[in-house]
């Protein structure tokens, strides 16, 4: 558990944030004195829990939405937060998903590009759009979150989601050199397999279970594991000499 105030008077930006490990993210920051701007994903329709709407209510969470299936709709949604925060102390580029399992044989440019958009560009365009209100921080962080698949090249069907993994964790230490003169550091977290309607979407039970047996630790991850890793690296006070790193959480599935 982090110190309640860990975050007062900061300015964090969570995208992809209505639920799973984005959700959790968001909550804990929030638990730790953020001012939140919590991305809710395309739609403005969809469910939030309870504590969401509650700390919109005290005005400690704002809660934007925002299609990054287009250069377009991010750009709407960096507008938002330059509107909110003239200044960003933590930005957490964790929007992304599978989009869906495509062979390679048969994958369309169609695929390839919404894959690539929401899991790549989206994030180079968002980070783009807020590096002067990252700046005008003084000292921020970027997070980014990638995946175990950037390493292992994930599974049938998920070449280019892996691959575009690998493009942010690559993109992120290449950040991490440049803007260190500006007090900006740069890391990702890399979650291995984790409970979340991710994989209740894109793997079977028999694949999640068959999965699970090769974990030392011998169970999938949750939310609740992956996000404290997020407040560590975002906390100049716990990791302000650690930039340019990937922090792999997966139970030990993955030992280099």
């Amino acid at each position: 558990m982090f110190h309640p105030k860990l975050f007062e008077n900061r300015n964090v930006v969570v995208t992809g944030a209505s639920r799973g490990i984005g959700l959790e993210v968001a909550r804990q920051f929030l638990d730790c004195g953020a001012r939140v701007l919590v991305h809710t994903g395309r739609s403005s329709d969809r469910p939030l829990p309870d504590f969401l709407l509650t700390a919109e209510q005290d005005r400690r969470a704002l809660l934007v939405p925002g299609d990054f299936s287009s250069a377009e709709g991010t750009e709407a949604f960096a507008a938002e937060v330059r509107r909110h925060f003239d200044r960003v102390h933590v930005l957490v580029n964790n929007a992304g998903t599978m989009v869906g399992r495509f062979p390679a044989g048969t994958l369309t440019d169609a695929q390839y590009g919404s894959v690539v958009q929401l899991n790549q560009t989206s994030v180079v365009e968002v980070t783009r759009a807020l590096l002067p209100a990252l700046r005008a921080a003084g000292e921020a962080a970027i997070v980014n979150t990638v995946s175990i698949s950037a390493l292992t090249g994930g599974s049938p069907g998920s070449a280019i989601y892996s691959a575009s993994k690998a493009f942010v964790a690559t993109y992120s230490k290449a950040l991490a050199r440049e803007l260190a003169p500006d007090g900006i550091r740069v890391n990702c977290v890399s979650p291995g397999t984790i409970e979340t309607d991710f994989h209740q979407r894109y793997s079977s039970p028999e694949k999640l279970e068959q999965t699970r047996k090769t974990i030392p630790l011998q169970r999938l991850g949750t939310s609740e594991d992956c996000a404290p890793a997020y407040l560590f690296l975002a906390a100049s006070s716990l990791s302000g000499y650690i930039t340019g790193q990937v922090l792999e959480i997966n139970g030990g599935q993955l030992i280099c």
